[in-house]
C-alpha cells in the first residue's frame, strides 16, 4: 500500500501514511485546520483542496500546493446575487425557505480536463477553470424547474453530494442528489436530465414512490473502467445501473445484514464488485446488532459477503456516512471512517481491517492520494 489518505473530520484534516518499513501499519503524519470543521477534501497530485464550514462565519475553501504543508485561502463557491423578482423556493418537505447561499461544500471532484466541480447544500453545482481561484454556478441545472421538487433528507435542504466524471466520457457529468435523484449531462453541463427510473422510495405517498426527482440517492459511484456502470446506496435500498443511468435495478432484497446505509464504493476495474456499510434504517442509524460490518458483492448484487475481521463486533455504534468509504485505484486498499471517530484500513479488499485510530473527530470524508 503506497497510498496516502486524507481524512476530513469535524475538527480538522488528517493525513495518514504507511509507516516506513511496515506495509500494514499506518499512522497520522500531518494535520491541518485543527479545531475547524472540514466538510470535504480533494487531493489532486500535489495540490489539495479543502472545504470548511465555519457555521456563522460561512463556508471557506483552502488550497495547498505542497502536499498539505501550507495552505492558502481561496474563493469559495458562492451564488450570484438573487434577482429582484426571483421568488423564494420552499422545501417541499419542510415548507421552509431554501437559502440563496452556500451552506455546505458537500462534493469536490476534478475532471479529466482539470476543471474542478463542487456540489453544495442547497443543491448548487459550481465549476472552476482556474484551480479554484474563481467559481461559477452552473445555471443550466440551478434553473431546472424540477429542482424545486428537491428536498432535504438528513439535512434541512437538498444537496449535491456525488459528482461522477470519467476520462473515457469527458463531456458526461453524473450527479447524486439528496433528495433529488440522479442527474446526467452529456454535454459538459449545458443541459441536464434526471435519470432515476427504477428507483423507489417509501417516504412519499405510494403514487409518488417512483418519481425520479424525489429519490434519495445517499451516495452515487461510477466504475472507472466501465463508465456506464453505477451503484447507488439509496435511502430505501441498493440500486445498480449498467446502461449509463438509463435504468436502475434494485438489489435490495439480496443485501445482508441490511440494505440501508450511506456509503458505497465500487471496484475501479470490476463493476460487479462493490462495498457497503449496512445499518438499521432509518431513524435508528446504528449497525445491526451493534456489530460494525462491511458488506461486499462480487457478482453484481446477486449475493453479498459480510466482512467482519478486525471490526468491532460488540456494542459498536459507528455509522459510515456518504464519503467515508473509499477504494484506492489498486482495487484492494480500502478506507472507512465513522461517526465515532474510528478509522479502518484494509489491504485485501475488505477481508480484514486494521484500526488506525478510535479517537479522531467524527469523520466526514476519506480520500486516497498517490
Amino acid at each position: 500500500m503506497s497510498h496516502s489518505l486524507h481524512v476530513a473530520t469535524r475538527k480538522g484534516l488528517f493525513t495518514i501514511t504507511p509507516t516506513p518499513g511496515s506495509a500494514r501499519t499506518w499512522s497520522i503524519t500531518q494535520t491541518a485546520f485543527l479545531g475547524d470543521n472540514v466538510s470535504m477534501v480533494l487531493p489532486r497530485n500535489k495540490t489539495i483542496f479543502a472545504g470548511l464550514n465555519h457555521g456563522h462565519f460561512g463556508v471557506k475553501m483552502h488550497r495547498s500546493t505542497d502536499g498539505g504543508r501550507t495552505w492558502e485561502l481561496i474563493a469559495a463557491p458562492a451564488f450570484p446575487p438573487k434577482p429582484e423578482n426571483e421568488p423564494d423556493t420552499l422545501c417541499p418537505m419542510r415548507g421552509i425557505v431554501i437559502p440563496w447561499s452556500v451552506q455546505l461544500i458537500w462534493a469536490l471532484e476534478a475532471g479529466p480536463d482539470g476543471k474542478l466541480w463542487c456540489g453544495t447544500i442547497p443543491g448548487g453545482l459550481f465549476t472552476s477553470t482556474d484551480d479554484g481561484s474563481t467559481w461559477s454556478l452552473v445555471d443550466s441545472l440551478w434553473n431546472k424547474p424540477e429542482r424545486k421538487k428537491w428536498f432535504g433528507g438528513g439535512y434541512d435542504y437538498p444537496g449535491i453530494h456525488s459528482i461522477c466524471l470519467n476520462a473515457a466520457t469527458p463531456k458526461r457529468i453524473t450527479l447524486g442528489v439528496s433528495c433529488g435523484g440522479v442527474w446526467v449531462s452529456e454535454d459538459g453541463g449545458a443541459t441536464w436530465a434526471c435519470r432515476a427510473d427504477g428507483m423507489r422510495n417509501e417516504y412519499t405517498p405510494p403514487d409518488q414512490a417512483q418519481d425520479p426527482n424525489t429519490q434519495d440517492a445517499h451516495r452515487l459511484v461510477q466504475c472507472a473502467a466501465k463508465p456506464d456502470h453505477f451503484w447507488v446506496q439509496h435511502h430505501n435500498g441498493i440500486f445498480r445501473s449498467t446502461d449509463n443511468s438509463a435504468s436502475w435495478q434494485e438489489v435490495t432484497f439480496n443485501a445482508k445484514p441490511a440494505a440501508f446505509g450511506f456509503a458505497v464504493a465500487v471496484h475501479p476495474q470490476d463493476p460487479d464488485t462493490a462495498w457497503f456499510v449496512p445499518a438499521i434504517k432509518d431513524e435508528k442509524r446504528i449497525p445491526v446488532d451493534g456489530k460494525l460490518v462491511v458488506s461486499r458483492t462480487r457478482d453484481g448484487g446477486r449475493t453479498f459477503d459480510i466482512l467482519t475481521t478486525g471490526l468491532p463486533q460488540q456494542h459498536a455504534y459507528d455509522i459510515a456516512y456518504r464519503h467515508c468509504l473509499e477504494v484506492a485505484p489498486d482495487g484492494r486498499t480500502l478506507a472507512m471512517g465513522t461517526t465515532t471517530g474510528s478509522l479502518y484500513l484494509s489491504d485485501n479488499a475488505g477481508e480484514s481491517w486494521q484500526c488506525v485510530s478510535n479517537h479522531l473527530p467524527p469523520v466526514h470524508a476519506v480520500r486516497f492520494a498517490e
